[in-house]
């Protein structure tokens, strides 16, 4: 069995402050947070294309969430006030919804508050 992990790219500035605030006010230690760029992604079954283009949720059963799916894993292994949220967001009628504002935010995410150019997705509109 393998300890569950949200994985994000730690060379965006705007991934690096949401995965803070994961980390101290939602995993509450049910899960690691850290950034692809420290762990062995192979042993995950993940590529670097895949933890920069969206972030990654890998359970303690080794089983993969990529994207909005990911951050509702996230919710839904955190504490008990986020989960609701985590299941909202993949809740028939509204994961569509969720899909589209998570692309979104990845296309956008060296605009918004603490994003860098190094954020840029390429082909990012």
């Amino acid at each position: 069995m393998i300890d569950a992990v949200l994985i994000f790219d730690g060379d965006c500035g705007f991934c690096t402050r949401t995965a803070r605030f994961a980390d101290r006010f939602v995993s509450a230690g049910r899960y690691q947070v850290a950034a692809w760029q420290e762990l062995d992604l192979p042993a995950f079954g993940l590529t670097p294309q895949e933890c920069t283009e969206a972030a990654q949720f890998v359970d303690d059963q080794g089983r993969v969430s990529a994207g909005h799916r990911a951050i509702a894993a996230g919710l839904t292994h955190g504490r008990a006030v986020w989960r609701p949220l985590g299941h909202l967001i993949v809740t028939p009628g509204i994961e569509a919804l969720s899909a589209r504002a998570y692309a979104w935010v990845a296309a956008h995410r060296y605009q918004l508050p603490g994003g860098t150019p190094q954020c840029a997705m390429p082909n990012a509109s």
